[in-house]
């Protein structure tokens, strides 16, 4: 008779998720994935939905597919409660159960007044289709004045995406500018912070602002939000932003599951996890007791003020939580963590070429990339597609 294998069930098909089942499965783990979705989007080249060089299609990976070709079982459920000291999940349609719990269902959205003012490439990811739908209508009056930016979430600076907000609005910049209408719009991006992007270092800091000022694009940064009105936004000195559309990413904190669950979390609501991503109950206790972790946004970062939430950050600590379960099973005391693996890696795409951008504790740097860029990153999501559904075979590390 064949030895039993432990169940691992994994809550969210987002890059955390997808790549701890398929790394589990690597080893030979039995795996259900619960995703209140039934595809697996490619976040960082939505970008492209915007402006048209892109369609919905192309960024969704269907679960399903996935599924078949690496053999875990998938089940479409929305999940309205964690037990983590059970390794339960209760779900809309029912409830699941595993040996190892792993918790990797994303995180919630810090709340906006006036939030129905604006729609983020951060967000559904039906959202990147209606601001297509938003910027059409605005190319077809032939003008208007437009406003992207992103927020912070003091109680956890990691939790912020403004890379994609960059890079929607440069490539509207460009598409604008091969339509010949640039000159009819007028583009601002804004932050509440002074220096939005500072985490990315000093040189990449200097080389945004360079981009802002030749491609036009106004700036309007270290004003709190107040809240989004239909024209606009109004920051706390009462001052106003116009604005015949907004496009805004706000900051991540805790998922809205997690306040009804049995969880240890941050201030900011987020699951606090040591370096093994073990989710620890109490930090005296052993965290091994629970068999439970929490990867990508739905965990709590340690580490450096500048360290950011990325998909590749996720994938690292899923193939860590794979390989530490396995040890675990095998009696091994070894493990692996994800603090050494931190770091701020993306190409930052403007549709007519892009810029690398890199930073770890040594500093940081940003190089632009003419051309060339674009089409590298229209690679990786070629790359990601094929590779995570087998067909082609995966680069190490990626």
């Amino acid at each position: 008779m064949s030895e039993q294998r432990a169940r691992v069930l994994i809550l969210g098909g987002g890059f955390a998720g997808v790549e701890a089942a398929i790394f589990l499965r690597k080893k030979g783990y039995p795996v259900t994935l619960v995703s209140d979705r039934d595809y697996f989007y490619i976040y960082p080249t939505s970008i492209w939905i915007p402006t048209g060089e892109a369609t919905f299609d192309e960024i969704s990976v269907p679960l399903k597919d996935l599924s078949e070709a690496h053999g875990f079982e998938l089940v479409i459920d929305r999940i309205s409660r964690i037990v983590s000291r059970e390794h339960k999940a209760i779900g809309e349609k029912g409830t699941y159960e595993g040996d190892y719990l792993v918790i990797a269902i994303g995180s919630g959205k810090v709340k906006h007044e006036g939030s129905e003012h604006f729609l983020s490439i951060c967000g559904k990811p039906e959202e990147s289709l209606e601001i297509k739908k938003r910027l059409d209508a605005l190319i077809e009056k032939g003008g208007g004045k437009i406003a992207m930016g992103f927020g912070g979430n003091p109680k956890d600076p990691s939790n912020v995406r403004g890379g994609p907000a960059f890079e929607v609005l440069f490539n509207v910049h460009n598409q604008l500018k091969k339509l010949g209408i640039r000159k009819n719009f007028e583009l601002t991006f804004f932050a509440p912070m002074k220096e939005p992007g500072a985490r990315m270092g000093p040189q990449a800091l200097k080389m945004m602002d360079l981009y802002f000022r030749k491609l036009d694009i106004h700036t309007h940064f270290g004003k709190k939000i107040t809240r989004f009105e239909a024209d606009g936004i109004i920051f706390e000195d009462a001052s106003k932003l116009e604005s015949d559309f907004t496009m805004f990413i706000p900051a991540g904190d805790g998922h809205p599951v997690f306040a009804d669950s049995d969880l240890p979390l941050n201030e900011a609501g987020l699951i606090r996890i040591n370096d093994y991503c073990e989710v620890m109950h109490d930090f005296d206790e052993t965290p091994e007791k629970y068999n439970v972790f929490a990867i990508g946004d739905s965990a709590a970062l340690e580490g450096p003020d500048w360290r950011a939430k990325q998909g590749h950050i996720a994938e690292v600590m899923a193939r860590n939580v794979a390989f530490n379960i396995d040890a675990m099973e095998r009696g091994s005391e070894e493990r692996k963590g994800y603090l050494e693996h931190l770091n701020i890696l993306c190409v930052m795409d403007s549709g007519d070429g892009a810029a690398f951008v890199y930073r770890n504790h040594k500093g940081g740097k940003m190089i632009p990339m003419p051309v060339i860029g674009h089409w590298l990153k229209k690679g990786w999501g070629w790359y990601c597609r094929n590779s995570k559904l087998g067909k082609i075979p995966r680069i190490p590390g990626m």
